[in-house]
């Protein structure tokens, strides 16, 4: 299988660590020290080897940071992780830190009244992440100290090695674009910007840059490296020579040379200014390199981010076809659930047959890998937003449970990413009232229509208006980027209330509310939606969503008396579409189950 169900903590190794850690730190003169989820690339999924913060605390969602002192091991969490995390640490050694509630600075102020000094690896944290410290720590005792190796490495004495995934090409006819083309691209933008070369640092980037695509981060088809492209399209890559084959370097050409991480150093020594670094992603310590040659830099956004956001036809059509296999692959899933609802008391199911099951149907379809751990949670674990089950935590599925499906897969033309809740025979009525007014959160963003220039954060409230007026709310944002064959999760765009990008065409997002009433359930739904021009009576430039997942939405949990026959209306031509275009290609079995679950609701 692709997902792993192994625990991620055990608290019998992790308080020894927490001492080991705090001894090393006495070592060094450091009062503290910083330990990030990201690794060198602010990756959101990381390689084993960079796995620092779940092997020292137990924590493994996929954001979030501790800091140590010598008496106190915050761990520090967002809305999303603050059930799980409570699962996953020892409670008596490290202590759940709201976060960004809670700032880092204010929590060390608060930790060190008499000031002292706080290491952190600046490969691991950004140049704006550090700056945003140091402001708040203004006036205190306390300093930032970049460190030259990190202290948990120093500790972890069985560390993994670095990955060496090999690397494959992305055909041009997916891609839409050579990689030549492409670099020419952003060479023109380094020059309109009098730009004599880009630091880029994040993955995906690199990997649309080139066309390829990697292997060194599970789920996540990316090849772990650093890239300089300079105004006249020449790039140079930093990463072990050994992941790109004969054929690959072939592809790339004479215009792009691969060198080992180690020239990574020499090399930003070496620039010719002005050199666009971005503050929001690129390491402390590339700013420092290139800072200590008097080399100018010019803060802003990596060049790529945008043009990698906004998908072409190509990337879209990739998509599309994505969407269809995988749709009739969790069609399949939802009617065996339903079939097997009636003898759960004499034939057990469990969380993890289900996800065992979901990737061989995904697998039947032309999977290369899952795009992200699957969430499965049933009754009280549906409530953890981002649950990953494990042989520990697997639960038996029970009649009466509602039961919350976020997955995804990596085809061959594109990546998917989609929720459905259901529940298993029959259920407390109870829930109705809450999944019917995520369904009408997910509608309104489905049907949209905005002018040119509105972001992510000026729409993340239709999402949430139905659940307000209830007095409820869930603890993420409504949506995220996707990329094309890339990361499931991408920046720089979403559906959120502190998204200030403007949504432009081609841009494919998630459409995700939720509710989750811990210890009870959780309900999220889920399609991919992409940015389209819409039509507009008085000539406006209006923009809209076109929607990629086909899938049936579950009939049974809604209310329809809470909906506007908009919303109805909707929700029936989704359903009539998810027939005709995934019918002919569910199993044979799930006909009848697809015709009966995309029925018309009843009207009155």
């Amino acid at each position: 299988m692709f997902q792993s169900f192994d625990s991620h903590s055990n608290p019998t190794q992790h308080v020894p660590r927490l001492v080991a850690l705090r001894a090393e730190l006495a070592k060094r003169e450091l009062d503290g020290f910083i330990v990030p989820r990201a690794d060198a690339h602010q990756s959101e999924y990381v390689a084993a080897h960079d796995a620092r913060l779940a092997w020292l605390t137990g924590f493994s969602g996929s954001a979030g940071f501790a800091v140590v002192t010598q008496d106190r091991a915050g761990v520090f969490i967002d809305g999303r992780y603050r059930v799980q995390v409570k699962s996953e640490i020892d409670l008596g050694h490290f202590t759940p830190v709201h976060w960004p509630e809670i700032k880092t600075a204010a929590w060390l102020r608060e930790a060190l009244p008499e000031g002292g000094r706080i290491g952190y690896d600046p490969w691991l944290h950004t140049r704006r992440e550090i700056n945003e410290i140091e402001r708040g720590l203004l006036g205190s005792e306390i300093g930032l100290v970049p460190v030259e190796t990190n202290p948990v490495d120093a500790i972890w004495k069985d560390q993994p090695a670095p990955p060496v995934g090999q690397v494959r090409l992305w055909p041009d006819a997916l891609a839409g674009e050579s990689a030549a083309d492409k670099r020419a691209r952003i060479a023109a933008l380094l020059n309109r910007s009098e730009a004599q070369a880009a630091v880029l640092t994040l993955p995906d980037s690199i990997s649309w840059l080139l066309n390829i695509r990697g292997a060194d981060v599970p789920k996540n088809p990316v090849m772990l490296s650093f890239a300089i492209i300079e105004d006249d399209g020449r790039v140079a890559v930093f990463t072990d020579p050994a992941k790109l084959g004969p054929e690959i370097r072939a592809a790339l050409g004479n215009q792009v040379t691969v060198l080992p991480p180690d020239a990574l150093i020499p090399a930003l020594t070496n620039l010719s200014g002005p050199v666009i670094v971005d503050p929001a992603t690129a390491p402390d310590l590339v700013f420092r390199l290139i800072e200590s040659m008097d080399t100018p830099i010019r803060e802003a956004a990596d060049p790529v981010i945008m043009p990698k956001a906004t998908k072409n036809s190509a990337e879209i059509a990739g998509m599309r076809a994505a969407h269809l296999r995988d749709g009739a692959a969790v069609a399949d899933l939802l009617c065996w659930l339903e079939t097997r609802a009636p003898s759960l008391a004499d034939d057990p199911l469990t969380e993890i047959d289900v996800c065992r099951k979901l990737e061989e149907l995904r697998l039947a379809r032309g999977i290369i890998d899952i795009s992200f751990d699957t969430i499965l949670g049933s009754g009280p674990n549906g409530a953890i937003t981002h649950y990953h089950v494990s042989d520990a935590s697997d639960r038996r599925i029970l009649p009466g449970d509602i039961v919350l499906i976020d997955s995804g897969g990596q085809y061959p033309d594109g990546t998917t990413d989609i929720t459905r809740t259901l529940p298993m025979g029959n259920f407390d009525p109870a829930v109705r009232r809450p999944y019917t007014r995520v369904l009408q959160g997910m509608i309104a963003i489905s049907r949209a229509r905005f002018p040119r220039g509105v972001a992510g954060g000026h729409l993340d409230a239709l999402a949430r208006a139905p659940l307000w007026a209830e007095g409820m709310d869930y603890d993420h944002g409504t949506g995220h980027g996707v990329g094309a064959g890339l990361s499931v999760h991408e920046g720089p765009v979403r559906i959120s209330r502190v998204s200030d990008i403007p949504l432009q065409p081609g841009m494919i997002l998630s459409n995700e509310p939720g509710y989750y009433r811990e210890g009870e359930y959780g309900i999220r739904i889920e399609n991919l939606i992409v940015v389209e021009p819409a039509e507009s009576p008085d000539g406006r430039d209006m923009l809209g969503f076109e929607t990629l997942t086909w899938c049936p939405i579950d009939r049974r949990l809604i209310d329809p008396a809470l909906m506007s026959p908009a919303e109805m209306d909707w929700l029936d031509a989704y359903h009539a579409r998810v027939r005709a275009e995934i019918g002919p290609l569910v199993a044979e079995t799930t006909r009848p189950w697809l015709d009966a679950a995309t029925r018309p609701l009843a009207r009155g």
